[in-house]
């Protein structure tokens, strides 16, 4: 069987995966939600869902910082990868090892389509299909304002690095009809942005843990923006986490309403 990763890789398979590594945590996930508790065999140390594997599973080293060997020694017969969470010098590696599927995802569409991708490959078909009309139907069901709330979702600091253009963060905003202030793509930081003039500035749990401490320092920056700390997890985790977070986005939507009520 050969399949198409979302790098335009062929990947082929001889039989149905039996055991399997994933590499980030919110396709590790998704995994567990398909039901595929027997055939993951590896998760990386930041795979910290569901908690049970988190404990039992073998931890084979952190996204960017494989343990090649240990893989290896766990003989895997299909690795699942993403082409921005892990580097290309371990993907090429990990090719000598077992089959490895990448995705590499950018918009919301990009998000389904991995879903239902690797669903097939793992024989999940039907279920990650189910999965995705699911999250599809929840979306839709989100309260969008008319008019777009301006919004700088920042990522890191020292330096402040921002969720900008050509990003999952950036697909999600647009689909909970906010609009992202950054033009620029990627993950610029502020000191490259030109004036930018947002109604929020959100502050990320994830990667950079934002604290209550931070925000005297952002409202300094942005004195007309109400600061507000949103989950990290449910604006940048593709995968089945994108059925818990309409509801997030929805409850989110009603504060940053109360909250404009109240200037």
């Amino acid at each position: 069987m050969i399949f198409i990763d979302q790098m335009d890789r062929e990947v082929q398979l001889n039989d149905r995966p039996k055991r399997i590594i994933s590499l980030v945590p919110s396709q590790t996930e998704l995994l567990a939600d398909l039901g595929l508790d027997e055939e993951v065999i590896g998760i990386t140390k930041f795979c910290i869902y569901p908690e049970e594997w988190f404990r039992s599973k073998t931890r084979v080293g952190g996204t960017k910082q494989l343990n090649i060997e240990l893989i290896r020694s766990l003989n895997p017969d299909l690795i699942i990868g993403n082409k921005e969470e892990n580097t290309a010098e371990d993907i090429l590696s990990l090719e000598d090892i077992a089959p490895v599927w990448m995705s590499d995802i950018y918009t919301f569409e990009d998000a389904l389509k991995m879903i239902v991708s690797v669903g097939d490959v793992v024989c999940k078909k039907r279920e990650s299909e189910q999965m995705v009309l699911k999250i599809q139907e929840k979306f839709n069901q989100i309260n969008k304002q008319e008019k777009k709330r301006k919004v700088l979702y920042f990522i890191w600091k020292d330096p402040e690095f921002i969720a900008g253009k050509n990003t999952f963060i950036d697909a999600i905003l647009d689909a909970i009809g906010c609009e992202n202030c950054c033009e620029l793509e990627r993950y610029p930081a502020l000191i490259a942005i030109k004036t930018p003039n947002p109604d929020f500035i959100f502050l990320s749990s994830e990667p950079y843990p934002f604290k209550e401490e931070h925000k005297d320092y952002f409202k300094a920056i942005f004195p007309n923006a109400k600061i507000v700390f949103v989950d990290g997890e449910m604006f940048s985790w593709y995968g089945s986490r994108m059925l818990l977070a309409p509801a997030y986005f929805q409850r989110l939507a009603n504060e940053l309403a109360i909250d404009e009520k109240g200037d």
